[in-house]
């Protein structure tokens, strides 16, 4: 009668700690996963199927959750974050271990928050915002790809063709800003930009469309990106149609919305896309694969039998793969943990909301650990290799580039993060963007809007209807550069024939009108007119504009068509010519050494030619007079004295040698001196201007003004305002005593101008800045580096030149007037070589004709001795004095000498008959 009550007792205890532990270890037989999106939409209904076909393979597969179903609750959140949010709270009440979804990023904004509190998975395939991150949604997962990958590809695509801005049509939302910056941040990175922003309201109309496109002509881009939600009617396109904006001006480019709506249209449908005929889109690429074929075909028997309306997109195989992604986390969890377990938490359960619907939300328990079983996922499902990346995003898998041609969707490339855009099919691989470049992209040829597969420009300066609008100075002096003819109200000057030149090479029409800046009765102010660019009242301004540091910061400048350094204008006189000019181009030492170097010629060659040359021998007077003849005459003419002797010859030769260079340096220099124009003031070049005190004139409008206080720290009360050439000429000659200026600082330019006309003037020293005039535009304007081309083109051509000419040269050109001083005198330190040289050789040719003279006169006085102990009877016509004998001998011609020396030799072989005679 004891034992059953032991024995219940015993089976409870075991109950009472074994059950628990059974229970929780058992499989669930049901698993509830919801799934919020919008039914009625065009993802919403392919997705819909999708996970549905998704739900049905994976109850059927033995292989997983083998003996616990998974049901799947869907909820309509009919594109609204408010009924999202309660269809949310509706779920989870439901206990569900995940959600999928939300379809729309500006709802799964909201429902992160309350699936993060209550550690419910959120797992979307169509939120691409790529702001909803890891970091601040712990508990959100993305099967889709960002749109920070969809943006990099588009900007590739835009870089591609060369397009540096564009328009951007986009939702409203936290979908469509995000999008946009992403977009914005890309182009930067590429020296691109967004231009012009054109937001719709999320539920937009035909009106708003209407509106702001009609608002983005007045624009200069005629690229178009559309960032929007999938809409069946593709309203942008037909109406961007009517307003004849489709046409060979425009190019329309568009996000994977525009692939998806084309995607899930049905055949019936398809004549819709006509109107998008030249639109270039992006469609997240999928791997081919066996699996993939046979859900198309599956998807096509069931739209046959009526299962589903809608085509198949990538957002539908996504959708598929998102449903076995959570089957496969569900099956790891429940295998290692068992059952589900959800609990109140004191946060969200008080006295407050007890009686609340909000009272009765349980936290699951287990969230963060099948969260992180669905982190350690990696499978191959429709959309390729399923994985999740640090920041819980799928892997790039890459984009398809399409593009619309009448009624066919045309493959032309593909991009991918790793390789950007190529004609080869990307790998499903993870990996950092790689260092390509431009160069290595490619794509299949286009049809544009214009029905061409020529790319177009991208962008319209203006037209007919909005000509450019060109601000042009309406100057009151220098009226050579630019002025408005008063009769005929047209512009013309040098600056505008420039313009009109560079125009004609723009390989495009340009529309323009040119505006008045100014009232001609004074010089305008330049920084207001480049300011007015910048503030859009001018598109671009044409006239003589300096290019300087606060007017880059506001506009963009053309390449410089003439230098405007700042230089110095002051009174120069004409040099006078004297009696005695022609001495000043050499020093006197110099004078003195070549005076020299003629006198030592003449008489090195009279040595050297006298014993052997008739010409330099005779009476004294003769040989002297032929002597400095020979060598003076040597400047002008071939000598009548010819050089016999191979000495003189050589001394010659370097001796003409330097006469040629010396003579050559004496015109040169004397023709300067009679040419140049020297300097009639003290001041020689800036640092004596702002050394001095003088009065410094400058021109009304010029920034000469700014840079000399400001850059040069010139007191403003020296500085005397000018407005005209005539006050110019009157200030100079006044002079800094008299009421006048001692120099006036003005651009270049205008001073060339002034000194055609004014020839008492000059420039002093040279120029001490450096800069140029060029043409102003709005910041970004394509018109600015095309026209810089046209600029250079011109130069090269020689046509810059020849309108400088005719504005600038014609009296003379006069910008090298005055910008030398006095030419200094030739010294001897320059030709100190040569003259060395010259007389090396003169004292080695004398020393070698001494040492033969000295060698054949001991010959002849050894013969002379024998003759004389022969014949006795001579000894009385020599000389007694060796020195005289010597230079008696030197006196002698040497053919003599020779033919005495013969006779001797013959004596002193025989008894001579005669005695030596002397040779006259």
């Amino acid at each position: 009668m004891k034992r059953p009550p032991r024995a219940v007792l015993l089976l409870f205890l075991v109950l009472c700690l074994v059950g628990p532990r059974r229970v929780r270890c058992e499989k669930p037989p049901v698993v509830r996963v919801g799934a919020i999106f919008t039914h009625d939409s065009v993802i919403g209904r392919c997705a819909k199927a999708a996970m549905e076909a998704a739900v049905a393979d994976v109850n059927a597969d033995p292989a997983i959750l083998n003996g616990t179903e998974l049901r799947l609750t869907m909820e309509d959140a009919n594109c609204s974050v408010f009924m999202g949010s309660i269809e949310t709270f509706k779920v989870i009440g439901e206990e569900v271990v995940a959600i999928i979804g939300s379809q729309s990023s500006a709802i799964a904004h909201m429902i992160t928050e309350i699936v993060d509190n209550l550690q419910v998975p959120l797992i979307s395939y169509s939120a691409t915002d790529p702001t909803l991150s890891a970091q601040q949604f712990p508990f959100f997962v993305r099967t889709a790809q960002s749109d920070s990958y969809q943006m990099a590809a588009m900007a590739d695509l835009i870089d591609y063709y060369g397009w540096k801005d564009v328009v951007a049509v986009y939702i409203d939302d936290e979908f469509g800003r995000n999008g946009i910056y992403a977009l914005s941040d890309e182009l930067e990175k590429r020296m691109m930009k967004i231009s012009y922003k054109l937001p719709l309201p999320v539920q937009y109309d035909s009106r708003h469309i209407m509106d702001a496109l009609n608002n983005s002509k007045i624009f200069g881009p005629r690229v178009y990106v559309v960032h929007a939600n999938l809409d069946p009617a593709f309203r942008i396109f037909t109406i961007a149609q009517e307003l004849q904006m489709m046409g060979s001006d425009y190019v329309w480019l568009a996000t994977d919305w525009v692939s998806a709506t084309l995607d899930s249209l049905s055949p019936k449908n398809q004549t819709s896309i006509e109107i998008m005929k030249g639109v270039v889109a992006l469609r997240p690429h999928t791997p081919d694969s066996v699996r993939k074929r046979a859900f198309i075909a599956r998807w096509r028997d069931m739209q046959t039998k009526g299962l589903t309306r809608s085509g198949l997109n990538t957002y539908g195989l996504c959708a598929y793969d998102t449903v076995w992604a959570v089957a496969y986390a569900i099956d790891r969890y429940i295998n290692e943990n068992g059952n589900f377990t959800f609990t109140f938490r004191d946060a969200l359960y008080d006295e407050k909301t007890k009686d609340m619907w909000l009272g009765k939300l349980k936290v699951f328990d287990g969230g963060s650990l099948l969260l992180k079983k669905l982190l350690q996922l990696n499978f191959t499902g429709l959309t390729g290799q399923i994985y999740f990346n640090a920041e819980r995003n799928v892997p790039s898998g890459g984009y398809d580039v399409i593009n619309i041609v009448q009624r066919e969707i045309r493959l032309v490339g593909f991009w991918s993060n790793e390789t950007g855009l190529s004609v080869l099919a990307p790998k499903n691989i993870e990996g950092g963007q790689s260092s390509y470049t431009r160069e290595d992209q490619k794509l299949h040829d286009v049809t544009w809007p214009s029905g061409k597969t020529e790319i177009p420009r991208g962008w319209v300066v203006a037209d007919s209807e909005r000509p450019l609008r060109i601000g042009v100075p309406n100057r009151f002096s220098f009226t050579g550069f630019v002025m408005e003819n008063q009769s005929s109200h047209q512009f013309q000057g040098y600056c505008v024939d420039v313009f009109n030149e560079a125009r004609n090479f723009v390989p495009y029409d340009v529309p323009y009108r040119f505006e008045a800046y100014g009232d001609g009765h004074s010089n305008p102010n330049y920084d207001g007119l480049t300011k007015m660019v910048a503030d859009n009242e001018f598109d671009a301004a044409v006239g003589d504009i300096a290019i300087v540091t606060n007017r880059t910061k506001i506009v963009d400048f053309s390449q410089p068509f003439a230098s405007s350094g700042l230089v110095i204008v002051a009174p120069i006189d004409n040099s006078k010519s004297s009696a005695w000019v022609f001495l000043q181009p050499f020093s006197a030492e110099m004078w003195v050494v070549t005076a020299a170097s003629f006198v030592m010629i003449a008489v090195v060659i009279w040595i050297l030619e006298h014993r052997v040359n008739n010409d330099f021998r005779g009476p004294p007077k003769r040989q002297l007079a032929t002597m400095f003849l020979f060598s003076f005459s040597t400047l002008f003419k071939k000598n009548q004295e010819d050089t016999v002797s191979p000495l003189g010859r050589m001394v010659m030769v370097v001796w003409l040698f330097l006469l040629m260079v010396i003579s050559s340096s004496y015109t040169a220099s004397l023709s300067s001196i009679l040419t140049v124009q020297q300097l009639s003031s003290p001041i020689t070049g800036i640092d004596s201007l702002i050394a001095s005190n003088w009065p410094i004139g400058y021109q009304v409008g010029s920034f000469a003004h700014s840079y000399l206080v400001e850059s040069l720290y010139i007191s403003p009360s020296r500085l005397i305002p000018l407005g005209s050439p005539e006050e110019y000429e009157r200030a100079l000659r006044l002079g800094p005593n008299h009421g006048g200026v001692a120099a006036i600082v003005d651009e270049q330019p205008y001073v060339d101008l002034f000194l055609s006309k004014h020839t008492q003037f000059g420039i002093i020293g040279q120029a001490f800045t450096s800069g140029g005039w060029g043409f102003a535009f709005q910041r970004g304007s394509p018109l600015a580096v095309d026209i810089s081309t046209a600029i250079l083109k011109l130069s090269e051509s020689g046509k810059l030149q020849k309108i400088r000419e005719k504005w600038f040269c014609k009296m003379a050109c006069p910008s090298e007037r005055g910008k030398d001083s006095e030419p200094e005198q030739l010294h001897l330190i320059s030709f100190w070589g040569l003259f060395l040289l010259s007389g090396v050789i003169s004292v080695g040719a004398l020393l070698v004709f001494l040492i033969r003279v000295i060698r054949l006169f001991v010959q002849f006085k050894k013969q002379q001795m024998a003759t004389t102990t022969l014949l006795s009877e001579s000894s009385n016509r020599q000389c007694s004095d060796t020195f005289c004998k010597f230079l008696d001998f030197v006196d002698q011609k040497e053919d003599a000498i020779e033919k005495s020396m013969s006779r001797n030799g013959n004596a002193q072989q025989q008894i001579p008959s005669s005695t030596y005679e002397d040779v006259p």
